[in-house]
Parts: structure tokens; C-alpha cells; sequence
């Protein structure tokens, strides 16, 4: 009976200390003093847009206290990381991680805008998913213009498939320079070349006015010129009305 008691109390303390080593070990002063050696950084989409480098993606995580570069790995939150990042109006999606080798690594996507956006109140830039970009610190050359009567909503509903509609279409990205939006909704469109307007109306079957216009390109504008009309009118279904200069 004595022996069989000394057996167990043996097993207890042989099981005790498996723990107490396995505990040890997964609390290893190497594990838990890694640090971060070294941030990486890539956009993938800068061959498209130039807005974002290195060196503002290290200002904004330390201006944060964010920076994760010689701080112990596992005191790096790359949940925040990402959630600062992304709150940045320029940028579309962040993924942060740690690698095995004890770097951080963070993909970063810029938004690419399609519109510039001017009204009474402020200016701003759309992007291709419909979101709103801010104008203050970027410029984006060769991009239609929006101005007159646009909020926000407009911007980025009927105004942003508009304009990503030009944006697929070579022949309408490089011939509309700037849109003119009237208090009704209705719009004006001003081509690059040429003196003369183009009124679309409302934005409601934009495409079929578009397909409409193209044909009266293909057709009338090499025989007549550009400089023969003041302005060429798609509101009416199936039909271009136009008025003489």
C-alpha cells in the first residue's frame, strides 16, 4: 500500500515538472525578447499610381507610435497597424503580418481615382470603387472634370458609373475633358477638341446617348468637321438634335 502511494506521489511530481519545463520553454526569454529587424514595404499597385512611397507609410505607423522595427515581436499589433493605415484616404487595402524570419510585413493598395470632383463647397477626387479621395496633398493630370452642383451622393452614384464608363472606353477617355452638372442633375459635357457642347441631360441611359453620339462621330463629324456645331443634344431617345453656330 506505502509503495503504491510513493508511486503516485512520484508520478505527480515527474508530471508537474513536464508541465513546468513545457511552460518554461514556451515562455523562452529568445521567444518572448524577439524583435523586429526589419519593416518591408510594398505597393502593389504603384506602376498604376504614385501617391504613397516608404517614407510616408514610416511617417504615418510613427506618428502613430506604431513603428514596429526593434520593438519586441510580440508586443506588434498588426491589427492596428492596418486599421491606421487604412483609415488614410489614398490607400484601399492594407494586409500587415509578421514573417517567420521576425519581420513585419504590410501590402499596401493605393485607390486609383477616375474623376475630379469640383463644387461650391469643396473639391475631391472618386476613385474606381465609388469612394471619395482627398485633393489636398495629390495631383492626378489627365482625368475628366466635374464641377457645378455635385454632392457627394451624386459623386458617387450616378456621376462615379458615368465617369468609369469613360474611364473603360479610350474613345470617351480621351475626348471628354470636363462634365458641367446643372441644379436639375442634368449635365454638359465638354469634349478636348473642338468648340461646341455636348448636352447628355440626365444620366439615366447614358449609355444607349453614348452609343448614339458615337455613331453621329463616325458618321456626320468627318463630312461636317467639329466647328460646325454649337451644340449636339442627346436628351431625346433616339435622336441627336443639334444647333448650328
Amino acid at each position: 500500500m506505502r509503495k503504491t502511494i510513493l508511486y503516485i506521489l512520484v508520478g505527480i511530481v515527474i508530471i508537474g515538472g513536464l508541465f513546468g519545463f513545457l511552460s518554461a520553454k514556451e515562455e523562452s526569454p529568445d521567444k518572448k525578447e524577439a524583435v523586429c529587424h526589419e519593416l518591408v514595404i510594398s505597393i502593389v499597385n504603384k506602376n498604376k499610381v504614385n501617391f504613397l512611397d516608404e517614407n510616408n507609410i514610416i511617417t504615418m505607423l510613427k506618428n502613430a507610435d506604431l513603428y514596429p522595427v526593434n520593438r519586441p515581436l510580440h508586443t506588434v499589433n498588426t491589427y492596428n497597424i492596418e486599421q491606421k493605415l487604412s483609415s488614410n484616404g489614398l490607400i484601399l487595402k492594407v494586409k500587415a503580418y509578421k514573417t517567420p524570419s521576425g519581420n513585419v510585413k504590410i501590402e499596401i493598395t493605393q485607390k486609383i481615382p477616375i474623376l475630379r470632383v469640383f463644387n461650391a463647397k469643396e473639391s475631391f477626387y472618386v476613385d474606381e470603387s465609388g469612394s471619395i479621395m482627398p485633393a489636398d496633398y495629390l495631383h492626378a493630370s489627365y482625368l475628366p472634370v466635374a464641377s457645378g452642383a455635385i454632392e457627394r451622393k451624386l459623386a458617387t452614384t450616378d456621376l462615379y458609373k458615368f465617369a468609369l464608363y469613360l474611364q473603360k472606353h479610350d474613345f470617351w477617355n480621351h475626348l471628354i475633358e470636363q462634365i458641367y452638372v446643372h441644379p436639375d442633375n442634368e449635365a454638359e459635357l465638354i469634349p478636348r477638341v473642338g468648340d461646341y457642347r455636348i448636352i447628355l441631360g440626365s444620366f439615366d441611359d447614358f449609355t444607349e446617348k453614348m452609343n448614339n453620339l458615337q455613331l453621329f462621330y463616325e458618321q456626320a463629324i468627318p463630312k461636317l468637321g467639329w466647328d460646325k456645331y454649337k451644340t449636339i443634344n442627346l436628351k431625346y431617345k433616339n435622336q441627336i438634335v443639334c444647333t448650328k453656330k
